[in-house]
Protein backbone atom coordinates (compact mmCIF):
# COMPACT_ATOMS: atom_id res chain seq x y z
CA UNK A 1 0.00 0.00 0.00
CA UNK A 2 1.26 3.17 -0.92
CA UNK A 3 2.43 5.42 1.90
CA UNK A 4 0.75 8.43 2.13
CA UNK A 5 3.98 9.99 4.11
CA UNK A 6 6.13 9.65 0.79
CA UNK A 7 3.68 11.95 -1.42
CA UNK A 8 4.03 15.44 -2.35
CA UNK A 9 1.37 17.53 -2.42
CA UNK A 10 0.71 17.36 -6.00
CA UNK A 11 0.25 13.66 -5.68
CA UNK A 12 -1.43 13.57 -2.73
CA UNK A 13 -4.50 16.24 -4.43
CA UNK A 14 -4.60 13.35 -6.88
CA UNK A 15 -5.32 10.25 -4.75
CA UNK A 16 -7.80 12.87 -2.75
CA UNK A 17 -9.96 13.50 -6.30
CA UNK A 18 -9.68 9.95 -6.56
CA UNK A 19 -11.77 9.68 -3.58
CA UNK A 20 -14.35 11.98 -4.62
CA UNK A 21 -12.75 15.09 -2.59
CA UNK A 22 -12.37 18.38 -3.54
CA UNK A 23 -7.96 18.79 -3.73
CA UNK A 24 -8.29 21.50 -1.09
CA UNK A 25 -8.95 18.65 1.36
CA UNK A 26 -5.34 17.49 0.09
CA UNK A 27 -4.06 20.30 1.60
CA UNK A 28 -5.89 20.07 5.03
CA UNK A 29 -4.01 16.26 5.26
CA UNK A 30 -0.31 17.55 3.84
CA UNK A 31 -0.66 20.18 7.02
CA UNK A 32 -1.89 17.98 9.34
CA UNK A 33 0.63 14.99 9.03
CA UNK A 34 4.08 17.00 7.48
CA UNK A 35 2.87 20.29 9.22
CA UNK A 36 1.99 19.04 12.83
CA UNK A 37 3.06 15.38 13.16
CA UNK A 38 -0.59 13.86 13.00
CA UNK A 39 -0.81 10.40 11.16
CA UNK A 40 -4.33 9.14 12.35
CA UNK A 41 -7.39 10.64 10.38
CA UNK A 42 -9.27 10.65 13.80
CA UNK A 43 -7.24 13.36 15.12
CA UNK A 44 -7.76 15.25 11.73
CA UNK A 45 -10.40 17.26 13.27
CA UNK A 46 -11.02 19.99 10.02
CA UNK A 47 -11.95 16.76 7.99
CA UNK A 48 -15.68 15.87 7.77
CA UNK A 49 -16.67 12.41 9.42
CA UNK A 50 -17.20 10.57 6.32
CA UNK A 51 -13.65 11.46 4.73
CA UNK A 52 -12.27 10.55 7.99
CA UNK A 53 -13.47 6.81 7.43
CA UNK A 54 -12.20 6.76 4.34
CA UNK A 55 -8.97 7.86 5.39
CA UNK A 56 -8.24 6.03 8.15
CA UNK A 57 -6.96 2.49 6.77
CA UNK A 58 -4.73 4.72 4.00
CA UNK A 59 -3.06 6.31 6.89
CA UNK A 60 0.12 4.44 8.12
CA UNK A 61 1.79 5.07 11.23
CA UNK A 62 5.56 6.20 11.44
CA UNK A 63 7.42 3.73 9.72
CA UNK A 64 10.62 4.19 12.16
CA UNK A 65 10.53 2.65 15.46
CA UNK A 66 12.41 3.97 18.11
CA UNK A 67 14.78 1.30 19.61
CA UNK A 68 17.24 2.60 21.45
CA UNK A 69 18.64 6.51 22.57
CA UNK A 70 22.39 7.04 23.62
CA UNK A 71 23.55 10.64 24.72
CA UNK A 72 26.85 11.38 25.25
CA UNK A 73 28.33 13.86 27.10
CA UNK A 74 28.33 17.04 25.54
CA UNK A 75 24.87 16.89 24.60
CA UNK A 76 24.81 14.67 21.22
CA UNK A 77 22.24 12.44 21.27
CA UNK A 78 22.08 8.97 18.84
CA UNK A 79 18.90 7.37 17.71
CA UNK A 80 18.72 3.87 16.18
CA UNK A 81 15.49 3.35 14.88
CA UNK A 82 13.97 -0.43 13.58
CA UNK A 83 12.56 -0.33 10.44
CA UNK A 84 9.61 -2.71 9.41
CA UNK A 85 11.72 -5.32 7.50
CA UNK A 86 14.07 -5.21 10.58
CA UNK A 87 16.56 -3.14 9.37
CA UNK A 88 18.33 -0.40 11.92
CA UNK A 89 19.38 3.11 11.19
CA UNK A 90 20.80 5.57 12.95
CA UNK A 91 19.89 9.58 13.39
CA UNK A 92 21.96 11.82 15.24
CA UNK A 93 21.01 15.55 16.88
CA UNK A 94 24.09 18.22 17.48
CA UNK A 95 22.75 20.88 20.04
CA UNK A 96 24.70 24.12 19.84
CA UNK A 97 23.87 27.61 21.07
CA UNK A 98 21.51 29.01 18.71
CA UNK A 99 20.68 25.89 16.41
CA UNK A 100 20.03 22.18 16.83
CA UNK A 101 20.78 19.90 13.67
CA UNK A 102 19.36 16.99 13.04
CA UNK A 103 21.61 13.97 10.68
CA UNK A 104 19.26 11.88 9.02
CA UNK A 105 20.16 8.66 7.13
CA UNK A 106 19.21 7.81 3.59
CA UNK A 107 20.28 4.24 2.84
CA UNK A 108 20.67 1.05 5.18
CA UNK A 109 24.52 0.77 4.85
CA UNK A 110 26.80 2.01 1.95
CA UNK A 111 28.31 0.79 -0.81
CA UNK A 112 30.86 3.41 -1.33
CA UNK A 113 33.45 1.71 1.24
CA UNK A 114 35.21 4.59 2.65
CA UNK A 115 38.12 3.94 4.89
CA UNK A 116 37.18 6.42 7.47
CA UNK A 117 33.57 5.98 7.68
CA UNK A 118 31.97 2.60 9.50
CA UNK A 119 29.16 2.72 7.54
CA UNK A 120 30.79 1.90 4.70
CA UNK A 121 32.26 -1.24 6.16
CA UNK A 122 28.31 -2.62 6.30
CA UNK A 123 27.91 -2.63 2.25
CA UNK A 124 24.71 -1.52 0.84
CA UNK A 125 21.75 -2.96 2.58
CA UNK A 126 19.26 -1.30 0.71
CA UNK A 127 18.03 2.18 -0.08
CA UNK A 128 15.32 4.26 2.32
CA UNK A 129 12.12 5.07 1.37
CA UNK A 130 10.58 8.73 1.52
CA UNK A 131 8.90 7.81 4.60
CA UNK A 132 11.54 6.34 6.16
CA UNK A 133 13.66 9.39 5.45
CA UNK A 134 11.29 12.03 6.86
CA UNK A 135 10.18 9.74 10.07
CA UNK A 136 13.22 10.18 11.42
CA UNK A 137 12.72 13.82 11.37
CA UNK A 138 9.10 13.22 12.83
CA UNK A 139 9.78 10.89 15.40
CA UNK A 140 12.69 13.21 16.91
CA UNK A 141 10.65 16.47 16.21
CA UNK A 142 7.71 14.77 18.20
CA UNK A 143 10.42 13.61 21.13
CA UNK A 144 11.89 17.24 21.17
CA UNK A 145 8.36 18.79 21.29
CA UNK A 146 9.18 22.07 24.08
CA UNK A 147 12.38 20.89 24.75
CA UNK A 148 13.96 22.57 21.31
CA UNK A 149 13.02 22.85 18.05
CA UNK A 150 15.25 20.99 14.99
CA UNK A 151 16.42 24.34 13.10
CA UNK A 152 18.13 21.98 10.44
CA UNK A 153 18.39 18.90 8.90
CA UNK A 154 21.50 17.52 7.34
CA UNK A 155 21.74 14.67 5.11
CA UNK A 156 25.22 13.13 6.38
CA UNK A 157 24.04 10.00 8.57
CA UNK A 158 24.58 6.56 7.18
CA UNK A 159 24.59 6.39 3.10
CA UNK A 160 25.41 8.22 0.06
CA UNK A 161 22.45 10.89 -0.40
CA UNK A 162 22.77 10.85 -3.73
CA UNK A 163 22.89 7.27 -4.74
CA UNK A 164 18.85 7.46 -2.97
CA UNK A 165 18.28 10.44 -5.62
CA UNK A 166 14.68 10.19 -6.36
CA UNK A 167 13.91 9.88 -2.51
CA UNK A 168 16.36 11.99 -1.01
CA UNK A 169 14.71 14.75 -3.63
CA UNK A 170 11.11 13.88 -2.37
CA UNK A 171 11.81 13.96 1.49
CA UNK A 172 13.61 17.32 0.51
CA UNK A 173 10.77 19.15 -1.14
CA UNK A 174 8.10 17.69 1.48
CA UNK A 175 10.24 19.50 4.30
CA UNK A 176 10.52 22.36 2.40
CA UNK A 177 6.69 23.05 1.61
CA UNK A 178 5.17 26.20 2.99
CA UNK A 179 2.53 23.52 4.35
CA UNK A 180 4.64 20.89 5.94
CA UNK A 181 7.51 21.43 7.68
CA UNK A 182 8.26 24.56 6.11
CA UNK A 183 12.34 24.12 6.69
CA UNK A 184 13.75 26.96 4.29
CA UNK A 185 16.47 25.13 1.94
CA UNK A 186 19.42 27.13 3.64
CA UNK A 187 19.32 24.99 6.82
CA UNK A 188 18.75 21.60 4.76
CA UNK A 189 22.35 20.69 3.96
CA UNK A 190 23.47 17.54 1.56
CA UNK A 191 26.61 15.71 2.33
CA UNK A 192 28.12 13.73 -0.91
CA UNK A 193 31.13 12.17 -1.96
CA UNK A 194 30.22 14.09 -5.39
CA UNK A 195 28.53 12.04 -8.51
CA UNK A 196 28.02 14.69 -11.77
CA UNK A 197 25.23 13.38 -13.01
CA UNK A 198 22.73 13.40 -9.73
CA UNK A 199 24.39 16.12 -8.35
CA UNK A 200 23.33 18.36 -11.21
CA UNK A 201 19.79 17.02 -10.96
CA UNK A 202 20.35 17.87 -7.03
CA UNK A 203 21.42 21.21 -7.57
CA UNK A 204 18.45 22.02 -10.10
CA UNK A 205 16.00 20.37 -8.14
CA UNK A 206 15.70 22.22 -5.05
CA UNK A 207 18.14 24.95 -3.54
CA UNK A 208 19.36 23.22 -0.46
CA UNK A 209 23.30 23.52 0.24
CA UNK A 210 25.58 20.89 -0.68
CA UNK A 211 28.75 19.95 1.05
CA UNK A 212 31.37 17.84 -0.81
CA UNK A 213 33.26 15.08 0.88
CA UNK A 214 36.51 15.67 -0.49
CA UNK A 215 39.33 14.16 1.78
CA UNK A 216 41.66 14.05 -0.23
CA UNK A 217 43.58 16.51 -2.64
CA UNK A 218 45.33 14.37 -5.55
CA UNK A 219 43.94 11.31 -7.00
CA UNK A 220 46.35 8.99 -5.50
CA UNK A 221 44.87 9.48 -1.83
CA UNK A 222 41.78 10.00 -2.20
CA UNK A 223 41.02 6.94 -4.26
CA UNK A 224 42.91 5.33 -1.66
CA UNK A 225 40.57 6.74 1.05
CA UNK A 226 37.57 7.25 -1.26
CA UNK A 227 37.13 4.14 -4.19
CA UNK A 228 34.55 6.23 -5.53
CA UNK A 229 37.36 8.45 -7.17
CA UNK A 230 38.61 5.98 -9.26
CA UNK A 231 34.85 6.35 -11.04
CA UNK A 232 34.35 9.68 -10.30
CA UNK A 233 38.41 11.73 -9.63
CA UNK A 234 39.34 15.08 -8.46
CA UNK A 235 38.89 16.50 -11.42
CA UNK A 236 35.76 15.57 -12.58
CA UNK A 237 33.60 16.10 -9.39
CA UNK A 238 35.38 19.91 -9.10
CA UNK A 239 34.73 20.34 -12.56
CA UNK A 240 30.51 19.59 -11.69
CA UNK A 241 31.20 21.98 -8.99
CA UNK A 242 32.45 24.38 -11.26
CA UNK A 243 29.65 25.16 -13.90
CA UNK A 244 26.79 25.24 -10.94
CA UNK A 245 25.20 28.55 -11.43
CA UNK A 246 25.65 28.95 -7.57
CA UNK A 247 23.30 31.85 -6.55
CA UNK A 248 25.26 35.46 -5.68
CA UNK A 249 26.56 35.20 -1.73
CA UNK A 250 26.33 30.81 -1.71
CA UNK A 251 29.34 28.96 -1.51
CA UNK A 252 29.50 25.03 -1.83
CA UNK A 253 31.27 23.39 1.51
CA UNK A 254 34.45 21.26 1.45
CA UNK A 255 34.23 18.97 3.88
CA UNK A 256 37.88 17.13 4.64
CA UNK A 257 38.41 14.53 7.22
CA UNK A 258 42.62 14.83 8.49
CA UNK A 259 43.59 11.25 8.96
CA UNK A 260 46.60 11.39 11.04
CA UNK A 261 49.79 10.10 8.31
CA UNK A 262 47.52 10.19 5.54
CA UNK A 263 46.10 13.43 4.52
CA UNK A 264 46.97 15.61 7.05
CA UNK A 265 50.92 17.44 6.22
CA UNK A 266 51.62 20.24 4.84
CA UNK A 267 51.81 19.25 1.07
CA UNK A 268 48.51 18.16 1.51
CA UNK A 269 47.25 21.30 2.39
CA UNK A 270 49.61 22.78 -0.52
CA UNK A 271 47.25 20.77 -3.00
CA UNK A 272 43.99 21.75 -1.59
CA UNK A 273 44.53 25.17 -1.88
CA UNK A 274 45.69 24.44 -6.00
CA UNK A 275 42.45 21.84 -6.55
CA UNK A 276 40.01 24.46 -5.04
CA UNK A 277 41.60 27.85 -6.54
CA UNK A 278 38.71 29.47 -7.74
CA UNK A 279 35.84 27.94 -6.17
CA UNK A 280 33.31 29.22 -4.05
CA UNK A 281 33.66 27.55 -1.22
CA UNK A 282 34.48 27.25 2.24
CA UNK A 283 36.43 24.17 4.05
CA UNK A 284 35.57 22.25 7.14
CA UNK A 285 38.41 20.41 8.59
CA UNK A 286 37.05 17.42 10.18
CA UNK A 287 39.62 15.23 12.44
CA UNK A 288 38.92 11.58 12.40
CA UNK A 289 36.88 9.71 14.37
CA UNK A 290 38.17 6.66 15.14
CA UNK A 291 35.91 3.49 15.97
CA UNK A 292 36.37 -0.51 17.21
CA UNK A 293 37.00 -1.66 13.13
CA UNK A 294 39.95 0.82 11.96
CA UNK A 295 43.59 1.00 12.08
CA UNK A 296 43.47 4.58 11.20
CA UNK A 297 44.06 7.19 13.52
CA UNK A 298 43.22 11.18 14.59
CA UNK A 299 45.98 13.82 13.14
CA UNK A 300 47.72 15.46 16.01
CA UNK A 301 46.41 18.70 17.27
CA UNK A 302 49.36 20.92 16.38
CA UNK A 303 48.98 19.26 12.62
CA UNK A 304 45.31 20.43 12.35
CA UNK A 305 46.43 24.03 13.42
CA UNK A 306 48.98 24.24 11.05
CA UNK A 307 46.51 22.70 8.15
CA UNK A 308 43.80 25.28 8.94
CA UNK A 309 46.11 28.25 9.19
CA UNK A 310 47.95 27.39 5.81
CA UNK A 311 44.69 27.23 4.05
CA UNK A 312 43.45 30.53 6.00
CA UNK A 313 46.98 32.34 4.75
CA UNK A 314 46.05 31.51 0.77
CA UNK A 315 42.29 33.08 1.92
CA UNK A 316 40.23 29.92 2.54
CA UNK A 317 37.43 30.19 4.99
CA UNK A 318 38.40 27.14 7.07
CA UNK A 319 36.90 25.91 10.05
CA UNK A 320 37.64 23.08 12.24
CA UNK A 321 34.45 20.77 13.48
CA UNK A 322 35.77 18.70 16.27
CA UNK A 323 34.17 15.57 17.11
CA UNK A 324 30.54 15.42 18.68
CA UNK A 325 29.67 12.54 19.99
CA UNK A 326 32.23 10.24 19.84
CA UNK A 327 31.61 8.02 23.41
CA UNK A 328 28.39 6.92 21.77
CA UNK A 329 29.93 6.90 18.02
CA UNK A 330 27.63 9.27 16.72
CA UNK A 331 30.48 11.37 15.70
CA UNK A 332 31.07 12.13 11.71
CA UNK A 333 31.49 8.54 10.56
CA UNK A 334 30.63 6.31 13.04
CA UNK A 335 26.87 5.49 12.59
CA UNK A 336 26.33 1.65 11.58
CA UNK A 337 22.98 0.58 13.28
CA UNK A 338 24.98 -1.62 15.12
CA UNK A 339 25.27 -4.11 12.42
CA UNK A 340 28.74 -4.71 12.21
Amino acid sequence: MEDFLSLELSELEGRIHELGQPRYRARQIFSWIHGRGVFRADEMHNLPGELRKRLAPLLSPLPVALEETLEAEDGTRKFRFRLRDGASIESVTIPEEKRTTLCVSTQVGCALGCLFCRTGRMGLRRNLRVEEILGQYYAIRSMSAGKTDLTHVVFMGMGEPLENLECTCRALKILTHPLGCGLSPRRLTVSTVGIPGPLEVLFHEIPVSITLSLNGADNETRSRLMPINRKHPIEEVLATLRRLPLAPRRRFTIAYVLIGGENDGLQDAQQLVRVLHGLRCKVNLIPFNPFPETELRGPKKADVTAFQEFLRSKGLSTHVRWSRGGDVLAACGQLSGDAL
